[in-house]
C-alpha cells in the first residue's frame, strides 16, 4: 500500500480567513467577509497559478493588490508570512510517526508520499524547517511540475516517478475534488477532516494505529 499526503490543511495549518482577517480587519472584519476575501486572494487563477509556479511571488501581490484594491504593502508582508503559519498538526502528525515506525517494524508496511498544491517559496520553507519530512519516501509539490490539483497530470506524474500502483494508493485530502480525481484515476482516498477520523479511515482500509491522546513531535 501507498499512503499519499496532502499538506494544507491536513498535515500543516492553513487558515486563510484568520490571516486576511489579521492583515485587512477593515475589509475581513466579519466571518462572512473574511471567507469572501479568502476565496478572492486564494481561489482565484492568479493565486493558482502561482501554485502551478508559473506566477513569482512578486507577480501575484501586484496582480491580486490591484484586482481586489488591497494594500500592496500590507499584502506583501501577509503573503510573506504564509510560511510562519504553516505549522505541523500534531495529532496528524502523531499518524505520520505511527506509520513511519509500521515502515521501521513491518517489511510491508505503507510507503509514503505526498501531493501538496504548494508555490515554490513556501515548499522550500517547509523542507528546509521540518525534519519530518524526510520520513516521506517522496512526493511531488505543484509549483515544482507546474500542475496542479484536481488536474490529472499530476496524479499520473506521481503515478509514474514513483513505479504507484493505483489500486494500491490511498490518496488523502481536505479538498472532495481533490480526492475525487484521485478517485477516477482508480487511488483509494479519504477526504480529510481530523486526526481521529483519519485514523479510523486507515483502519478501515487494514492500516492499525496506536491511540493518538497526548502524542507530540
Amino acid at each position: 500500500m501507498n499512503i499519499v499526503f496532502d499538506f494544507g490543511a491536513v498535515l500543516f495549518t492553513w487558515r486563510p480567513t484568520e490571516l486576511l482577517r489579521h492583515h485587512f480587519p477593515e475589509r475581513a472584519a466579519s466571518a462572512p467577509h473574511a471567507a469572501d476575501l479568502a476565496q478572492a486572494v486564494f481561489g482565484h487563477a492568479d493565486w493558482h497559478q502561482f501554485d502551478r509556479g508559473v506566477l513569482s511571488m512578486r507577480e501575484v501581490i501586484t496582480r491580486t493588490a490591484a484586482r481586489l484594491g488591497l494594500d500592496p504593502g500590507v499584502l506583501t508582508r501577509l503573503v510573506e508570512s504564509i510560511p510562519d503559519h504553516l505549522l505541523p498538526m500534531q495529532e496528524t502528525l502523531a499518524v505520520l510517526a505511527q506509520l513511519r515506525l509500521l515502515r521501521e517494524q513491518q517489511g510491508d508496511a505503507p510507503k509514503l508520499y505526498f501531493l501538496s498544491n504548494m508555490p515554490a517559496p513556501y515548499a522550500r520553507a517547509l523542507v528546509q524547517r521540518h525534519a519530518f519530512l524526510q520520513w516521506f519516501d517522496g512526493g511531488v509539490f505543484s509549483s515544482d511540475v507546474q500542475l496542479v490539483k484536481p488536474d490529472a497530470e499530476i496524479y499520473a506524474l506521481l503515478e509514474s516517478r514513483y513505479a504507484l500502483a493505483p489500486e494500491r494508493t490511498l490518496f488523502i485530502d481536505d479538498n472532495a475534488a481533490n480526492v475525487q480525481a484521485a478517485q477516477a484515476r482508480g487511488w483509494q482516498g479519504i477526504e480529510f477532516a481530523s486526526a481521529q477520523q483519519l485514523q479510523a479511515q486507515l483502519a478501515r482500509h487494514g492500516i492499525e494505529l496506536l491511540g493518538l491522546t497526548g502524542s507530540r513531535f
